[in-house]
């Protein structure tokens, strides 16, 4: 297991002191600094460092003081920017200065953009007289209300050295341990992601899956994240405390996960977060709740056109995960079974693009087994890092070298004139109104609509494929806008990803042939370039069209030009589609074939052969002259000898 660390690896904090003129920054930080109430002060201090043992988490703490004057705004807002939290300080004699936290500097933070925790400090404590005396609580709590990124509140005396040291502790702590990603305030509740993250820890935990932590399970657990076990006495004291204030977090079982929650949410009410961060962090959990890296570390690097995929091993965890959360057992994941199913992940990973219209879906939205294994080939080939994290979160232990596997090199495969792979990635080109976007709907088995909506970004789209011999295999389909094409060719890499090309034209439009030949140049040429070639298809789409009346000899000159196959005729709307899709996987299983090449590609490749023959002859020739010379002297070192 990776190493861990209560302090979310934190080696120091950076705590930035601000506040009005006069309000006792510079004496506070001094006080903290030295145990004694200086007298003599510069108006601002140098950087300041308290040790590392001076708190807990032993991490020190790096104080930077600031001048509150108008001249000094833009490096204070500099020092702002990098602060890891914020000491944001008022005088308990002077109430104005109260006042200005909520009308000047807590909205100047806003303004700011600073996402650091606020620790707000009433300095000058021993002077407040009792014409000047107040509640701190009740002052506080409709700021606090307004500003939720004040973390907590403080009063102190750098004079008398009261809670000195207690106001960079609290500074610290606000960046060690954070409330804001674990509970909200103001519904008084945990955070939905540190909920997913606690359940994910309990499951893990819950050894026997009987939905509770028994005595030995609670006992593993504590050793685990505090290294020190429980006494019996303790596991039932733990157990009646939850019992009394909440029933259903208790029952014949052990505790459930209901009161497993709430005892991290009384922890956190009463102020020790460092609780519930020690545990999160013990299970891998970095700041954002969600797993650290070197949780989720890929040990193999891949070439441009290598793509990652999901082992076998990892296959079948997914389809018995697919049975055990299929809860009425119809072969379809519902949304409430598929949002139980990633429950313990930060958030569902198929809710944004491009994953969410990528797949088949039931009428009523569900997933079937063969779309939720898509998804999860679709996730693996564009995110591999997301897709092992997503496994992990939904309980797959294993490391990762038994999850994700790396295909074999794409110019290994043209070589072998073969492709092993089981995912294929194909990029799909075409002018405007040519029926990529139809293309790709029919692939989902959505019904053919005469409305046009232009697609203005990237699309994807999966499903499997059955093949001869009983096989399937994966095809990803990317919708590459128009207006798209020279981006995306503009980098070297661009068709790196690219297992197979398809170039869909209007079969009825001269002028849609005519722009998908050029977009078949642009491509040929800039795989001839960078070593790239790709198989390509032209798709003839609206077949139920009549073509205009040189459509035959115009595509023919244009297929014999490059060197390609006939186009495939389909025609979505009458649901003709010439199994296009089985096709198109076919021609990317033999990498070698239906390449395009361009008239200056064929030029280059009769260079390079001309270059090569030359070469070879002069090889032989070098060769035939350095055996003749050894001849020569053999005959010679003879004819010495015999003379």
């Amino acid at each position: 297991m990776p190493g861990t660390s209560t302090s979310g690896g934190r080696t120091n904090v950076r705590v930035v002191v601000v506040g009005d003129r006069a309000t006792g920054k510079s004496s506070l930080i001094a006080a903290a600094a030295s145990e004694s109430f200086p007298e003599d002060l510069p108006p601002v201090l140098p950087p300041t460092r308290l040790p590392a043992d001076l708190y807990p988490e032993n991490v020190p703490v790096t104080i930077i003081d600031t001048s509150s004057s108008l001249e000094s705004r833009g490096k204070l807002a500099e020092e702002l920017k990098r602060a890891d939290s914020v000491v944001l300080t008022y005088a308990c004699d002077q109430p104005a200065t109260l006042n200005r936290l909520s009308t000047f500097w807590l909205h100047e933070f806003r303004r700011l953009e600073i996402k650091a925790p606020v620790v707000v400090v009433g300095c000058k404590l021993d002077k407040r007289d009792e014409e000047h005396h107040m509640n701190l609580e009740q002052a506080m709590a409709p700021i606090m209300q307004q500003f939720r990124e004040i973390e907590t509140c403080i009063e102190c005396s750098a004079a008398n050295l009261v809670q000195v040291p207690e106001v960079f502790y609290y500074a610290q702590k606000a960046v060690l341990h954070p409330t804001a990603p674990l509970f909200d305030h103001e519904i008084q509740a945990l955070k939905p992601r540190c909920v997913r993250a606690l359940k994910r820890i309990f499951s893990l935990c819950d050894h026997d899956e009987d939905g509770a932590l028994n005595d030995e399970e609670l006992n593993d657990f504590q050793v685990k994240c505090f290294n020190a076990a429980l006494q019996p006495a303790e596991i039932v004291g733990v157990k009646r405390v939850v019992q009394e204030k909440l029933p259903a977090g208790v029952n014949d079982l052990g505790l459930t996960l209901t009161g497993f929650l709430f005892l991290h949410a009384l922890f956190i009410e009463k102020g020790r977060l460092e609780t519930t961060w020690t545990v999160l962090r013990k299970f891998g959990y970095n700041d954002e709740i969600k797993l650290r890296d070197d949780y989720l570390s890929i040990p193999f690097k891949k070439a441009l056109d290598q793509s990652m995929e999901l082992t076998s091993e990892a296959v079948e965890f997914l389809k018995g995960i697919f049975s055990t959360f299929d809860d009425d057992k119809d072969g379809v994941l519902r949304n409430s079974e598929l949002d139980d199913l990633f429950s313990t992940a930060p958030e569902s990973p198929w809710e944004e693009t491009p994953y969410k219209e990528a797949v088949e879906r039931t009428p009523l939205g569900g997933l079937s087994l063969s779309a939720f294994l898509s998804e999860w080939a679709l996730m693996t080939l564009l995110e591999p890092s997301q897709s092992l994290a997503n496994l992990t979160y939904i309980g797959y232990n294993c490391d990762s070298a038994s999850a994700l596997c790396v295909t074999r090199r794409r110019s290994v495969d043209r070589k072998k004139q073969q492709s092993d792979r089981n995912v294929y990635q194909c990029f799909v080109f075409g002018p405007k109104y040519a029926g990529k976007s139809s293309l790709l709907k029919s692939f989902l088995g959505r019904p053919f609509t005469d409305d046009y909506v232009p697609t203005s970004e990237e699309r994807y789209v999966v499903n499997a494929v059955d093949c001869p011999g009983g096989i399937k295999k994966t095809l990803v389909l990317r919708e590459i806008p128009e207006d798209g094409i020279k981006k995306l060719l503009s980098t070297k890499e661009s068709l790196a990803s690219c297992d197979i090309a398809v170039f869909v034209y209007d079969s009825s439009d001269e002028y849609s042939l005519k722009r998908t030949s050029e977009l078949l140049m642009d491509v040929a040429r800039q795989g001839e370039v960078t070593g790239l070639s790709v198989p390509c298809l032209f798709i003839a789409a609206k077949d139920d069209l009549d073509t205009y009346p040189m459509a035959i000899k115009d595509s023919t000159k244009i297929f014999q030009y490059f060197g390609i196959d006939s186009p495939i005729h389909i025609s979505v709307k009458e649901r003709d589609l010439n199994s296009v899709f089985s096709r198109i996987v076919n021609a990317a299983e033999h990498p070698h074939l239906s390449v395009p090449e361009t008239e200056v590609g064929r030029n280059q490749k009769r260079y390079r052969q001309l270059i090569n023959r030359s070469l070879m002859v002069a090889s032989v020739a070098a060769a035939i002259g350095v055996v003749g010379m050894a001849a020569y002297r053999s005959y010679i070192a003879r004819k010495n000898t015999s003379g």
